[in-house]
């Protein structure tokens, strides 16, 4: 009986249900003007325009399987040095559809500064799937915030001050009561300014399209809130 039991046991734990379950996530998503402020020599940053997708809407920096230190899985040595050198544009491209190239070049403008190239190699080479999974569940996830009342609150914010708690509360309106709790801020100093320049999202289990966006952020663990507000920038330099 008793082996019986552990027999049972160690079904029960290690079902592919429950890993998937366990799998934890940290979803970072960029307010791309503030990016730009500190940045604005960047490819993306110079062509950037007030009718931009991503000037009234979050875009993509990265999924990022946790712990943290979970990276560079099954990459060779030299490639590993080129990316913590900052020579991403020598680092291969994803193997994506054009398709989804199309999308993630609208949603994830560093792109044009090779920043796909490094989100794979850093952090998609732990993703259980090949890079279309990767970054197609990715941008389902950033949909998902990008077709909120989280996003709404931005956009109807640009040039003013949000405080975390009224981020916080936006994504419980989302995503129901405590999502906000897996939130954090970003903030950078920008002269005598202080703007939001990402929110990093807990997410527990594997993405499943933009509907179970709701469904993995309760299941993550609880963040402190990062700083306690900033200003939703504009584009262009302030």
């Amino acid at each position: 009986m008793h082996f019986v039991s552990v027999a049972l046991l160690l079904a029960v734990f290690c079902s592919p249900a429950l890993a998937q379950q366990r799998t934890q996530y940290v979803l970072a998503v960029s307010w791309q003007p503030a990016f730009c402020e500190t940045r604005p020599d960047r490819s993306e940053c110079e062509s950037q325009t007030a009718d931009r997708f991503d000037a009234s809407n979050f875009a993509l920096h990265g999924l990022w399987p946790q712990p943290r230190s979970r990276d560079y899985c099954g990459v060779d040595d030299d490639l590993v040095q080129l990316d913590e050198d900052g020579d991403w544009d020598m680092l291969p491209e994803p193997n994506i559809s054009a398709a989804l190239r199309d999308e993630l070049l609208v949603m994830m403008p560093g792109a044009a500064s090779a920043l796909d190239r490094h989100e794979w190699i850093t952090h998609g080479t732990c993703y259980d799937g090949n890079a279309e999974a990767y970054f197609g569940d990715s941008l389902d996830m950033l949909d998902a915030i990008n077709e909120s009342p989280v996003r709404q609150l931005f956009a109807a914010s640009i040039g003013q001050r949000l405080t975390q708690r009224e981020v916080r509360a936006a994504f419980d309106s989302a995503f129901g009561r405590g999502a906000g709790d897996r939130v954090r801020l970003s903030c950078v100093n920008d002269g005598n300014r202080r703007i939001i320049d990402e929110l990093t999202i807990g997410l527990t289990g594997r993405p499943e399209g933009p509907d179970s966006f709701g469904e993995l952020i309760m299941a993550a663990r609880r963040t402190d809130g990062g700083c306690d507000g900033g200003v939703v920038d504009a584009v262009g330099l302030q």
